[in-house]
C-alpha cells in the first residue's frame, strides 16, 4: 500500500482544488472542481448539517452529476459560495444545457461548517464574504493542495484543537486510486487521551502527521474526552469533505463507498457523528460504466475510510493556532 503521487485528492485525474481565506473573519472557502462532470452522491451522518443540492445527487436524482463541489465556513451563510460558483461556471459555458437560448445550469452540491463563534469579525450585515471568497478560490484552482489552516479549514476547530483542511490518497494498483479531502471542525477530539497521539495513528503513512505513537499504558476511561469542543450545541460543529475514486462506479456502489468513508471519521475523531455535528461526505467518480464485483467496492470503501482518517489527522497536524491551540506546536 502506498499513497498516490501527491497524497492528495488531486491524484484523481480531472480534479483541482482552490482555497481562499478571509483572515479577519477567520473563515474560508474550498472548491473541488472537475474537468468533466463527475458522478456524485452525498452521505450525511451528523445531526446538524448545512448543505445545498444534496437531493440533486441523492438516490432519487435523475442525473446524479456534479460539476464542482463547494466546502465553506459560515454555516448557512457560507452556502452562498456555491451560488457564486454556479454563476461563474455557467458564464463559462459549463453546466446542463436544457434550452439553447438559456444559460447552462451547473450542479454545485455544497456543505458548510459552523465557525461563527471562533472569534472572527462576523459583522458582515447583508454582505457575507463567501461569494467573494468563492471567486478567489476559483482563481486559485490547482493540483497542489495546501493543507492545515487553508480554505474552509482556516478558522476550524477540532475538539479543543485547531482544525483544518487535510487530504490523503491510496494507490490500490491497477490504475485504481482512492482519495479524500476533509475539513475538520468537530465536537469530538482527534487526539488520544494521552495527549500525545492521533486516533488515526495506525493508518499513518510515511510519518505524514508526525509519526507519533500512543503511550503503551494509555487507557480510555471516558466515552467523551475532556478535550472535546467546549460548547456542545446543535449545529456548532461538523466535518465535511469529499472522497474520490479514479475508476467508474454505478450509483449504488458509489453510495456504499460514501457510507464506508464516514467510518474514517469514527476512526479519527472521538466521538463523531454526534447530534451537534453535521458530518457530510460527498463521493465522486468518473461518469462512465464499469463492471465491478462487490469485493472491489468493499476494498475501495475501506481504503476511502483510511484516507478520510489520514486526511483528518493531516489537517489537524498542519493547522495553525488561529481559532484554537495548534496540536503540532507542542512538538516543535
Amino acid at each position: 500500500m502506498r499513497a498516490g503521487p501527491k497524497n492528495s485528492i488531486t491524484d484523481i485525474a480531472g480534479i483541482k482544488v482552490g482555497n481562499a481565506e478571509f483572515a479577519s473573519v477567520r473563515t474560508g472557502v474550498t472548491i473541488v472542481d472537475f474537468d468533466a462532470p463527475m458522478r456524485c452522491v452525498a452521505d450525511v451522518r451528523g445531526g446538524g448539517p448545512a448543505t445545498r443540492e444534496t437531493n440533486a445527487v441523492g438516490p432519487g436524482a435523475t442525473l446524479g452529476l456534479a460539476h464542482a463541489l463547494t466546502l465553506s465556513g459560515g454555516s448557512v451563510f457560507g452556502l452562498a459560495a456555491a451560488d457564486e460558483v454556479a454563476l461563474c461556471l455557467s458564464a463559462n459555458g459549463r453546466g446542463i444545457a436544457l434550452v439553447e437560448s438559456a444559460p447552462p445550469v451547473p450542479v454545485i452540491p455544497a456543505a458548510s461548517l459552523y465557525d461563527l463563534g471562533n472569534g472572527g469579525d462576523k459583522e458582515w450585515g447583508l454582505e457575507p464574504p463567501y461569494r467573494s471568497l468563492a471567486r478567489h478560490a476559483l482563481k486559485a484552482l490547482s493540483q497542489d493542495v495546501a493543507i492545515g489552516s487553508y480554505g474552509a479549514g482556516y478558522g476550524a476547530v477540532g475538539g479543543a484543537w485547531a482544525g483544518g483542511l487535510g487530504t490523503a490518497s491510496l494507490d490500490l494498483g491497477g490504475g485504481c486510486i482512492v482519495s479524500a479531502l476533509i475539513v475538520v471542525n468537530s465536537i469530538g477530539s482527534p487526539i488520544m487521551p494521552d495527549g500525545q497521539c492521533f486516533w488515526a495513528w495506525p493508518f499513518e503513512m510515511a510519518e505524514e502527521f508526525g509519526g507519533l505513537h500512543p503511550d503503551p499504558g494509555m487507557r480510555i476511561s471516558d466515552p467523551v474526552p475532556d478535550d472535546c469542543k467546549g460548547s456542545a450545541r446543535a449545529g456548532e460543529a461538523t466535518c465535511i469533505g469529499v472522497v474520490a475514486c479514479s475508476v467508474p462506479l454505478d450509483r449504488a456502489a458509489l453510495s456504499r463507498i460514501a457510507i464506508m468513508a464516514q467510518d474514517g471519521l469514527a476512526r479519527a475523531i472521538r466521538p463523531s457523528h454526534a447530534p451537534f455535528d453535521g458530518d457530510t461526505i460527498f463521493a465522486v467518480c468518473p461518469d462512465c460504466d464499469m463492471d465491478l464485483v462487490p469485493q472491489d467496492v468493499m476494498r475501495m470503501g475501506s481504503a476511502a475510510a483510511d484516507c478520510v482518517a489520514r486526511a483528518v489527522a493531516r489537517g489537524v497536524w498542519e493547522a495553525s493556532d488561529i481559532a484554537a491551540p495548534s496540536f503540532r506546536a507542542g512538538f516543535r
